[in-house]
């Protein structure tokens, strides 16, 4: 008899797990943002975000290769991080220094600027420069085209080629008014009070530009700078940090996603987390979910056609990319 009132009980409990876990799958979670121009259609294939501008195609992060992948590539999205210059400048650099995209060095060879900046001391970083002492500089000089030519190494009017570093405002009065549907995937790579300085000289850049106001999501590795985007920011969009986007895939995995109280509006994750075992992420069911919270699903960097058909297949938002014109000729396969 106690044994059958145990086997009851036990019962019991299983039934309530089991109806728990079913009612949170079933009840539609809380949308995390009610507008995300970054989803895509049911049915429709992914954005193409050039990642630095696409720099497989042309010197990454220049106004040439920006002006490329929108204007001849015809890309969705255009990818970058953002530093603050010395003198208070908002620039396009994946670095915090510039010795391996530009010719600060002079005239030596790109393998002999690695080996130089493996000291942090002979670096270049942007936070020690001023705009003016950036815009110097020739960042197509190490580019190299298929056939392995530095084809912009020499061009003394590299100024007028775009291959001077960026400045944000640069970029979006380029596209406002032939592109207002362009959209922008930004990181402030700066902490601490810089980085304070980065979101709001970006907030009141994009003050001038409205329309890309609403077109744009922001990024940050620094707890303290996705705090003041979350408070004295909240109408811009914000990407999921590590440790957001890690929690995220958590829930969903365990199908506990209703008491998930994420607030971000993009999902920007690679296909695998290496964290001593390999964590596969390129799973449709999380795209599944994440599309039920309104967020939007972007991997990064794919330069691998068949990884780009396979997420593809999977139905995700967006796939970022140092090779859009590959991306471009993979889409084409499924029109």
């Amino acid at each position: 008899m106690t044994n059958h009132k145990g086997l009851k009980v036990f019962g019991i409990i299983l039934a309530v797990i089991v109806l728990f876990f079913a009612t949170v799958n079933i009840l539609p979670p809380k949308k995390s943002v009610e507008k995300n121009p970054f989803i895509v259609e049911k049915g429709a294939l992914p954005m193409i975000a050039a990642h630095r501008g696409g720099g497989d195609n042309n010197p990454e992060n220049t106004l040439l290769a920006f002006r490329e992948a929108v204007k001849t590539i015809g890309v969705d999205i255009i990818e970058s991080d953002l530093y603050l210059t010395k003198d208070g400048y908002l620039v396009y650099n994946h670095d915090s220094y510039i010795d391996e995209t530009c010719n600060v060095n002079g005239d030596i060879s790109l393998a002999e600027v690695k080996a130089l900046c493996k000291n942090k001391e002979n670096r270049h970083y942007i936070e020690d420069m001023t705009l003016a002492e950036l815009q110097q500089y020739n960042f197509g000089y190490y580019f190299e085209n298929e056939a392995g030519e530095r084809i912009y190494k020499d061009a003394a009017d590299f100024a007028e080629k775009g291959l001077q570093i960026a400045t944000v405002d640069a970029l979006f009065e380029e596209f406002y008014e032939s592109h207002p549907e362009l959209l922008f995937i930004v990181e402030i790579k700066d902490g601490g009070d810089r980085g304070f300085e980065a979101v709001e000289l970006l907030a009141k850049t994009l003050d001038e530009y409205p329309v890309y106001k609403e077109r744009i999501v922001v990024g940050t590795f620094h707890d303290e700078i996705e705090a003041e985007l979350k408070t004295s920011y909240p109408a811009l969009l914000r990407g999921a940090p590590t440790g957001t986007a890690a929690k995220f895939i958590i829930t969903q995995y365990l199908g506990v996603n209703l008491f998930d109280g994420t607030d971000f509006s993009c999902l920007q994750i690679p296909m695998s987390y290496d964290l001593g075992i390999e964590i596969p992420l390129d799973k449709k069911t999380l795209v599944r979910r994440a599309h039920r919270r309104n967020i939007a699903v972007q991997y990064w960097t794919i330069n691998d056609a068949d990884e780009m058909r396979a997420l593809i297949e999977m139905g995700v938002d967006c796939i970022m990319t140092d090779d859009p014109i590959l991306l471009k000729q993979v889409l084409e396969e499924f029109k």
